[in-house]
């Protein structure tokens, strides 16, 4: 371990420290940092440990256990990854892919023995109570509303949608009327900073939004695969809900519209007719303005090499936050984030997977809106999808729809 991971280490565990020492709001100087910057995505994947230092502990809400059903075991891997099968309220009673050998081997991970051949068979099991779909997202909308329409609380990947406002408005009216809990797994709002920026933003750490940046950068020469092909030049705004999240995950604000430029990528995916989408771009910048009239850049690529990440910025009047905290509050709030169940790992996404999961089960015991409800979800999407519309027209200035409960 270099130096520097060694005072990275010393500084967290310093801070867990002060945190155990019996108080909910912290004394601290302005430059009082949670952690060091967040490492690189490593395209995404990789698990981040529990703190073993941790002097927070997981407290259970309920002893009943919620029924989940598993959908989707494709290129991520994500119907399992976020440890449903560990956590010891749930109890996974079945999973399905339409992908007979990726469907079986779900069932071995999860430890799961009944299986389906398609999500619409699995919703129609009454025993089910929850679902988490990782199905492609092209049919993202479809395959929620059909859940929500068999009475199913529904967990799911990014986006909401895949560029289309009428599905959003579908998705939107569908969760309203059926009273159930969705939500999306943004996996940014469990990131240390982000979390952080959300605690600080709701004690009025910083006061008045004024700016703020996200960036997600994931270079990938050749495109990853997908179902039917989904990714393949792919407009980036449609899937910019990991920078999105740098505004609309601290804030539960809106962005009310947006100038977006993209640049012509050199990658043969994005040449014309090389792609469904008719997208020529793999690099897209928007600038928004927010509810409350400041400003927010939020930028996406898949073609820029070095440093792949999910990174951000915040300002306000009273503070600002960029890897710590700086400003003129000397208290600020609890910044860990909250511990998980025993047995329940971290996870990959630089450990918000987990934390993910138990949000959603623990919102469904208590009954309560989940962290990123129907309306932040198509609040990070339907923002991008709009951004890809502005870049497709040379940055013209275009209106974002919004929704709030």
């Amino acid at each position: 371990m270099s130096n520097k991971e060694n005072g990275q280490l010393s500084s967290r565990r310093k801070f867990i420290s002060l945190a155990g020492a019996g108080v909910a709001s912290l004394a601290v100087a302005p430059h009082f940092e949670i952690a060091s910057r967040i490492p690189s995505l490593s395209k995404g994947f990789e698990s981040v440990l529990a703190d073993p230092e941790s002097v927070k502990k997981w407290v259970p809400v309920s002893d009943r256990k919620i029924r989940v059903g598993l959908v989707g075991y494709g290129y991520s891997k994500f119907s399992a990854a976020f440890g449903f099968q560990d956590h010891p309220n749930v109890e996974v009673v079945a999973v399905s892919d339409i992908i007979p050998e990726r469907c079986a081997k779900l069932a071995e991970v999860t430890h799961c023995k009944k299986t389906y051949p398609s999500l619409e068979e699995l919703i129609k099991d009454k025993n089910i109570e929850a679902v988490m779909i990782s199905t492609d997202p092209p049919n993202h909308t479809k395959h929620c509303i059909e859940a929500l329409k068999h009475g199913k609380h529904v967990a799911v990947n990014v986006p909401a949608v895949f560029g289309s406002l009428e599905e959003a408005d579908m998705l939107f009216e569908a969760v309203k009327k059926s009273g159930l809990k969705y939500m999306m797994f943004e996996t940014s709002c469990f990131y240390e900073d982000l979390y952080a920026m959300r605690q600080i933003y709701k004690a009025d750490g910083f006061g008045k939004h004024i700016y703020s940046e996200g960036e997600y950068w994931h270079y990938s020469e050749k495109g990853l695969p997908s179902y039917k092909e989904w990714r393949h030049g792919m407009p980036p705004q449609w899937y910019s809900t990991h920078s999105n999240a740098y505004y609309i995950g601290v804030t539960d604000g809106i962005f009310t519209e947006v100038s977006c430029l993209g640049m012509p990528s050199t990658m043969e995916r994005y040449k014309k007719g090389n792609n469904r989408y008719n997208n020529p771009f793999s690099t897209e910048i928007a600038l928004y303005r927010t509810i409350e009239g400041g400003m927010a850049r939020m930028a996406r690529s898949a073609d820029t090499p070095g440093h792949d990440s999910v990174v951000g910025r915040f300002r306000g009047q009273k503070g600002s936050y960029f890897e710590k905290y700086e400003g003129i509050e000397k208290v600020l709030p609890d910044l860990v984030r909250p511990p998980l169940p025993p047995g329940v790992e971290a996870g990959g996404h630089n450990g918000s997977q987990g934390l993910l999961m138990d949000e959603f089960i623990t919102s469904i015991l208590q009954d309560r809106k989940p962290l990123v409800d129907v309306a932040a979800a198509l609040n990070m999407t339907v923002s991008g999808i709009v951004a890809h519309s502005s870049a497709m027209k040379d940055g013209e200035l275009m209106k974002i729809p919004h929704y709030k409960f």
